[in-house]
This record gives C-alpha cells, sequence and structure tokens, in this order.
C-alpha cells in the first residue's frame, strides 16, 4: 500500500469535490494547475493534472473516460520508463501513486533504445524484471514486440486512442509529437516557408540559417523514416545537401528553438513542442511553428506503452495504460509538455492543429524500430562520428 496518501480514495474525491472530470465542464479556471483543487492532506486534485499558463487559461474540461470510470489501480506495478521526457512522466507516476492508496508504482529510468534491448535480453532469458514498458518513442516499442517480447493488449485498453497508434495492438500511443520547423517570424512569414524539406537542402535562403540536433533520438527517427518513405540513396542526398548549406549543430533540438527565437537561427528542425515551451516561457518571442506535408520533416511519432511477456501482473498492467489514455492523463501530457492527446476528446493546446489537420506521411511505425541502418548511414556521410 502506498504511504505517499493519508486520505482514501472516497474522502479524496469528497474533499476535491469533483466526482467525475466530465462535471466540471464548462468551469473555467477549475482544471487550473498548481494544485488549486488539491487536497489538503497531500493527495492531489483535479488540477494537478494539469498545467497553467497561457495556452491553458480558459480551457474547458476534456472528454474521454475518466480516471472514476475505471476500476481502481490497485497492487504494485515496475515499469521500465524509457526517456521520461524532463521528469514530467515521472510527474504522472507520482500523481497516481497518491491517488490510489493500494496502489504502488516504480520505474527504473534509462534512454529507450536501451530499455528494449535489456527488455528483449531479459525475455529470451526468462528473467523480465518489470511489467510495463513506457517508451518515448514508437521504435523501441516495435523493436520489444517484433522480439516477442509484449503482450497483446485488450481492446478495451487500447480502443479509447487512435487506430493509427496501436497497429497490431502489442502497444498503444499515449502521447503523441510531430517534426515540424520552427522559425523566426523577424525573418520568415509563414507564407514563405516552404512545405517539403526539400527546400531546406537546395534553397540559397536557407544556406547557414537552418540549426539540428543529429545526436538526438528524435532526429534519428526523422531520418529512418526518410529511408523508408524515399530510399536510401535520396536520404543521403538529403543530408548531403544540408551539410552543403552549412547546416548548424545544436546538442538538443529545445537549443534549436530557443536559437531560432533569438534570431541566431532562421529556421530548423525540432518536435512541435520546443517551440509550445519556448514560448510558454516568452509569450513575445519572434518565433513560429509550421509542418511539411507528407514526408519525414511531418513525422508524427508517440510514446506510448505495452504489457511485457513474462509478467505476472498483465491484468494490472493493462489498467494501468488505461489510466494512460484516461481524461486526465491526456489532458496532462497535452497541458504539461504540449503533446498531441491520444484520444479524440481530449484537444491540442493553443493555436496547434489537431492531428487530423496534420499531413503526416504513410508509414508502417514498426519500420522505426529499424535505427541501426541509419546511424550506419549518419556516420558515412560524417554526421555522427
Amino acid at each position: 500500500m502506498s504511504d505517499r496518501a493519508g486520505l482514501n480514495r472516497r474522502k479524496f474525491l469528497a474533499a476535491t469535490g469533483a466526482a467525475t472530470i466530465s462535471g466540471l465542464a464548462g468551469c473555467n479556471g477549475v482544471l487550473g494547475g498548481g494544485g488549486e483543487n488539491g487536497s489538503s492532506d497531500d493527495a492531489p486534485g483535479i488540477g494537478d493534472f494539469r498545467g497553467s499558463g497561457e495556452y491553458v487559461s480558459g480551457r474547458g474540461a476534456p472528454g474521454g473516460t475518466s480516471i472514476e470510470e475505471l476500476d481502481d489501480l490497485e497492487g504494485e506495478l515496475a515499469v521500465y520508463l524509457g526517456g521520461g521526457e524532463g521528469g514530467r512522466y515521472t510527474n504522472l507516476l507520482e500523481l497516481f501513486n497518491q491517488y490510489y492508496d493500494d496502489f504502488e508504482v516504480t520505474w527504473d529510468t534509462q534512454p529507450s533504445s536501451q530499455l528494449a534491448n535489456t527488455i528483449v535480453q531479459e525475455h529470451e532469458s526468462a528473467t523480465t524484471q518489470a511489467d510495463v514498458f513506457w517508451s518515448v518513442d514508437i521504435g523501441s516499442l516495435a523493436y520489444v514486440s517484433e522480439n516477442g517480447a509484449s503482450t497483446t493488449l485488450s481492446s478495451d485498453t487500447v480502443s479509447p486512442a487512435f487506430d493509427r497508434y496501436h497497429p497490431d495492438d502489442t502497444w498503444v500511443g499515449v502521447a503523441g509529437r510531430s517534426r515540424a520547423i520552427p522559425y523566426n517570424t523577424n525573418q520568415f512569414s509563414e507564407s514563405e516557408m516552404p512545405d517539403s524539406i526539400d527546400a531546406f537542402a537546395t534553397e540559397s535562403r536557407f544556406a547557414g540559417n537552418v540549426g539540428w540536433a543529429p545526436t538526438y533520438g528524435a532526429f534519428h527517427g526523422f531520418v529512418t523514416a526518410m529511408r523508408h518513405i524515399r530510399g536510401e540513396d535520396a536520404t543521403r542526398e538529403w543530408l548531403n545537401g544540408m551539410l552543403a548549406q552549412n547546416v548548424n549543430r545544436y546538442n538538443n533540438e529545445y537549443l534549436v528553438a530557443q536559437s531560432t527565437a533569438n534570431g541566431e537561427l532562421a529556421t530548423g528542425f525540432a518536435n512541435h513542442y520546443y517551440t509550445m515551451l519556448v514560448l510558454a516561457g516568452r509569450s513575445d518571442a519572434p518565433i513560429d511553428v509550421t509542418f511539411t506535408k507528407n514526408d519525414a520533416g511531418s513525422l508524427v511519432n508517440a510514446a506510448g506503452a505495452s504489457v511485457l511477456e513474462g509478467t505476472d501482473k498483465a491484468e494490472l498492467g493493462e489498467n494501468f495504460i488505461r489510466h494512460l489514455l484516461s481524461a486526465e492523463a491526456q489532458e496532462f501530457f497535452a497541458t504539461r509538455g504540449f503533446g498531441y492527446p491520444m484520444i479524440p476528446d481530449v484537444e491540442p493546446v493553443g493555436p496547434l492543429p489537431s492531428l487530423g489537420e496534420l499531413e503526416p506521411p504513410e508509414l508502417d511505425f514498426q519500420k522505426l524500430s529499424d535505427i541501426q541502418p541509419t546511424l550506419e548511414l549518419l556516420r558515412d556521410v560524417g554526421i555522427l562520428s
């Protein structure tokens, strides 16, 4: 039993004054962040699931299935947490620990690809150490699935999510992110931004003015997608074109977005939420984000979860994943980290287009696990050492 909350669940709900999240519809500010609806006994209120700030203010109550409509989480659960998204995901795990007196989730956080290899090795030796794999990228989930180390999830578990994000039901997406093009609005207008990544490797106006983070996992997924969409030769040509354009190198994509806002770059390649994070801290920053169409530059990847083969807590693991797809958790992903919700009844924040308005490429997500040839290609053209 968790000792993180001294208030039992039913008393907690009475203290928050909310039997279901849907009962808060139309009450602007009721779901505000900062624990506004938390109890005096340190148990989280509904407001603790939601972020705060300009893009969240006045946001209506999310739709979808509330935690209150799900079975209670009970027992102990071990999660391999790939990446952790800067601590946001661990914050959600802490909320679940506080929400349920009889539930205790523990986690081991390492890079998703490293955990995927560990899971496969443990599966092969029948020494599985965790119950659930929560990865920040589809490629690692697909790798675990391809090696028989994840179970098939029930339709009840995966059905809340968009069909595209549970293709074989061995994993399900819980928070999406699109490849995007942040750009400095003092240097380019929206109409001047291309809808294809090709322009960045060929047009003189972008020479020396574009940034990328080639050691970043999201970039490797982007190049992997390009390899499978265009083929290796065309991908090599694009990469060499970018090098000829004197592309600027950064350690991570948040720095690409920050440098774009600062005017050091005109534009760059980064996941969509990095622009939102810059604007959340600097609402007047001269930066906006645009999306290409039907190429790797508009790939929508996702964090997702699977139940591991060999666990004796498969039922609890599936219930946990249902909680990740609950209205509260989806609102958490959307408003805390500006991710794309994976259920249709929760909207992305602020000015972001919906998933339905984006035009990502057609791609079998399982192919994103094919990362090794990408790394070899990046080394061969001199981008990685």
